[in-house]
């Protein structure tokens, strides 16, 4: 088939190579954000699959919107056979999602209905979810409420951050695509509806919700940073400016903290929660490289009873 791949961040790259090896489909042109902002220097840069697709030398269309008029022209010229997307970032109007014959197929990481949204892997780690997986659909103008082609399932690891899993996720899902565009050409494969219940929804998450609340129990405070990391990043306030928290350590049998109360050792700096302590990893003052949190609290002579948080 004729394919217009779409798709922005790094995580859509596996699939884009993916659709690129394959012997049955030819990928004709990439559907991708427009360059923006970026680093300190502020520089403007191309997506990753922009990047990847013009070292393929393909097509790149960067429309500020999908509903542009000379983004939906050249599509039609175009005219693919069907258009699989990962992670593109933008709502698709009813006018371009007519355009290909066998519609937009969106490679979604949860199994659906699961985690509908923006950000399922991160709400997935967050709820502590044990299980979760990708699922190919059919768009609609609905939220990711299309019928489903094909799943495949994945284990959540005690210690997955959420850019563990979604790594993860986004190799296994490649086959995945690749296997549902084959099966459509075949026209083997049926799209069946989602299921009615077990609906949840998985928003955006924002730097406001990374903060870490240690009146939380330690499970809960394990499970959001790990779930903020890579992106936004989970934080807390210390002398008024924030620190950035890589993945803890539950600390069980620490229960002499109160919650946001430090315990600082040479080598070790443990915090109180709602229920036990955690053994804080790495951690990012503002301006600075992440460091160690034993090396933190020696550069800024914090001392065990100190507390974090508002």
């Amino acid at each position: 088939m004729r394919l217009v791949f779409a798709g922005t961040p790094e995580v859509a790259v596996p699939a884009l190579d993916a659709l690129l090896a394959s012997d049955r489909h030819e990928v004709v042109a990439v559907v991708t954000r427009p360059d923006a902002t970026a680093g300190r220097g502020r520089k403007m840069l191309a997506s990753p699959v922009a990047e990847r697709a013009a070292e393929a030398g393909i097509e790149v269309l960067k429309p500020t919107r999908p509903r542009d008029e000379d983004f939906l022209a050249r599509l039609r010229e175009i005219a693919p056979d069907a258009c699989p997307v990962v992670a593109y970032g933008a709502l698709l109007p009813k006018v371009a999602l007519d355009v290909p014959a066998h519609g937009w197929i969106n490679l979604h990481f949860s199994l659906l209905p699961a985690w509908r949204g923006a950000a399922p892997v991160q709400h997935a780690v967050m709820a502590g979810d044990e299980v979760t997986g990708a699922s190919t659909f059919l768009i609609e103008q609905g939220l990711d409420s299309g019928p489903v082609y094909g799943v495949l399932t994945e284990e959540i690891r005690p210690t997955d951050t959420s850019g563990d899993l979604l790594t993860r996720l986004a190799v296994g899902g490649a086959g995945l695509l690749v296997a549902t565009m084959d099966g459509i050409e075949d026209g083997r494969l049926v799209a069946r509806e989602q299921p009615a219940d077990g609906i949840t929804l998985a928003p955006k998450i924002t730097v406001e919700d990374a903060a870490v609340d240690w009146n939380a129990p330690a499970l809960r405070v394990d499970r959001l940073i790990r779930g903020c990391t890579p992106a936004p990043g989970a934080w807390t306030l210390t002398g008024g400016e924030r620190l950035k928290l890589g993945p803890v350590t539950l600390a069980p049998d620490r229960t002499d903290l109160a919650p946001g109360e430090l315990g600082v050792a040479k080598n070790a700096v443990h915090v109180g929660t709602g229920s036990h302590a955690v053994l804080l990893g790495e951690v990012q003052p503002q301006g600075k490289k992440r460091m160690a949190a034993a090396d933190w609290a020696r550069g800024v002579r914090i001392a065990s009873g100190s507390r974090l948080g508002a």
